[in-house]
């Protein structure tokens, strides 16, 4: 990766001048904030789609997935299968056209409507939080990976990134995200299918990937324990063998545990994720139609089918090609040294960066879109002016890019674990958000300070769950834990969600009803009208 031609440099220097020629270009078409935030509420279902798509898998997904593949097998692509399409056709077809036809901004702004200031509040303090920590995570990790493969500092990476993302999402809004988004994620899925397609080919073809994955599997099983070698290979069956199996036993030595997968990923962050993050529902909330809104959840399914095959079967191969390999996430890396010949080197390196500028922008803008109409627009100037939002808009753009790079450089010298304690920082409220979003939306009876009250003692319970789960913590008092759990977001995220849904139920039977005038056009069986606000 590090021996780049001049022409791999003369294809990642294209990229990167197209994409921000592009941005630029539909910058000069943003008049209003309406523009600058829902795209004018015109953008197309397949633009809407792809930027689904490429937002949700950054180029630190790229190579964390292909290197839970190599370590852990095919299993992680239910990351995708289970933990993506189930929820983004249900969201398609009962959630996206309903807030939609609501007319709302965003998702915060719906929790007002239908319970009150304080749930919105509550509600939107958690995204910003999130957003804007992980906006200074998402670009110290990629430029890390960036110095890797360019040869350039960290210090340059950083720098690099965040002037390209920041020019054109600071120029053109939402719609300068979906539409480089959209060619972000053709790269980046053709880059990722290149890899695949030259790595079976390099293996003999994919009779011959099945019968190598299953020797090596067994060679796997047969190398010394303890320093003892075995006298002969175990006899294995077929379901024993976990790089080729999508379902593995709760049991398993696995961070990907059916249990987990199902309860933790499919029943709950999933939905929560994509009817709920602002990141995510915004691109539909600027669809030209419902009809587009729609579409765009399906076209984004369909996408997502490919997308554990293109991103997690080159970690198999990897897995094949590399048996002295003991850091999974070199898997892909060392494929793209060994298999790619110059110039497609520089193709992968191009949909590297695309996945990681589409990650980054995406939640630039959102996170923009939240400070603007939640707390300025909603506390500090309500009668602002379509075109003051866009001026503050902007402004609040550039000041988050300045935030992410000074946050960026505080986390350079700290411990390996930050990026991963702050995607676990999500699980601490989807949990909570979900239970909110639905019973606000398919329950006339909620109540708002049975929601308020439900979604905060949510949080605050999850994080303690979290808590418990550091043997740290129990090692300063010099106490025992009381329980360890692998992967803990995909497990605590189910009792705090258990836990916010049961006090919203019991609390709103308990108090006053909201008056049937305050919710209508709100509750999903009181369906609005087409452009209702």
């Amino acid at each position: 990766m590090q021996t780049l031609s001049s022409l791999d440099y003369a294809v990642i220097f294209a990229y990167l001048i197209g994409t921000l020629g592009l941005g630029l270009y539909i910058g000069s078409k943003i008049k209003t904030g309406s523009d600058y935030f829902l795209a004018g509420r015109r953008l197309p279902w397949w633009a809407i789609g792809m930027s689904l798509v490429a937002t949700d898998i950054g180029a630190v997904d790229i190579i964390g997935t292909g290197g839970a593949a190599f370590s852990h097998g095919l299993a992680v692509g239910n990351f995708e299968w289970i933990g993506c399409v189930p929820a983004m056709i249900i969201g398609a077809f009962v959630f996206i056209p309903f807030f939609w036809r609501s007319g709302v901004t965003t998702i915060p702004e719906y929790m007002e409507r239908r319970f009150n200031v304080s749930v919105r509040s509550a509600l939107a303090l958690c995204w910003i939080i999130f957003m804007a920590c992980n906006l200074g995570i998402m670009l110290l990790a990629s430029a890390k990976m960036m110095s890797l493969h360019l040869g350039m500092s960290v210090d340059a990476c950083i720098y690099l990134t965040a002037v390209l993302v920041g020019i054109y999402t600071i120029s053109g809004g939402l719609a300068a995200v979906v539409y480089t988004d959209m060619i972000q994620c053709i790269i980046m899925i053709g880059g990722c299918l290149l890899v695949l397609v030259i790595g079976i080919i390099d293996v003999g073809g994919i009779d011959e990937f099945q019968a190598k994955i299953r020797e090596r599997e067994l060679a796997q099983k047969m190398e010394p324990v303890d320093g003892v070698a075995m006298e002969q290979a175990p006899e294995t069956e077929e379901e024993d063998l976990l790089h080729t199996s999508l379902i593995l036993p709760a049991d398993a030595d696995t961070p990907f545990p059916w249990t987990g997968i199902f309860f933790g990923l499919a029943l709950i962050l999933s939905p929560a994720y994509w009817i709920g993050n602002q990141a995510i529902v915004q691109r539909s909330l600027g669809a030209a139609s419902e009809f587009e809104a729609k579409a765009a959840y399906v076209w984004g399914a369909l996408l997502k089918n490919l997308v554990p095959v293109v991103v997690a079967v080159p970690g198999l191969i990897a897995f094949i090609k590399f048996p002295e390999l003991t850091d999974g996430d070199q898997a892909f890396p060392e494929l793209i040294s060994h298999l790619l010949p110059v110039g497609l080197k520089g193709l992968f390196l191009a949909a590297f960066l695309a996945a990681l500028m589409s990650s980054i922008d995406s939640y630039l803008n959102s996170a923009s879109t939240i400070v603007s109409n939640d707390f300025y627009k909603r506390f500090y100037r309500r009668d602002a002016s379509d075109v003051s939002l866009l001026m503050v808009g902007r402004v609040v753009t550039f000041l988050l890019v300045i935030w992410a790079v000074g946050f960026s450089f505080f986390l350079m010298n700290r411990s390996e674990g930050i990026y991963t304690i702050f995607q676990t920082l999500m699980a601490f409220f989807q949990g909570p958000a979900f239970a909110l979003l639905i019973t606000g939306l398919l329950w006339r009876r909620a109540t708002g300070i049975a929601a308020l009250t439900g979604f905060l003692v949510g949080v605050c319970f999850s994080i303690t769950l979290f808590a418990l789960n550091q043997p740290d913590v129990y090692t300063a008092l010099g106490l025992e834990p009381l329980f360890q759990i692998s992967e803990p977001f995909l497990y605590f995220s189910i009792w705090a969600f258990v836990v916010s849904f049961s006090l919203i139920v019991i609390i709103s039977l308990c108090t006053k009803p909201e008056p049937k005038e305050k919710i209508d056009g709100l509750v999903f069986s009181l369906q609005p009208q087409r452009g209702e606000a």
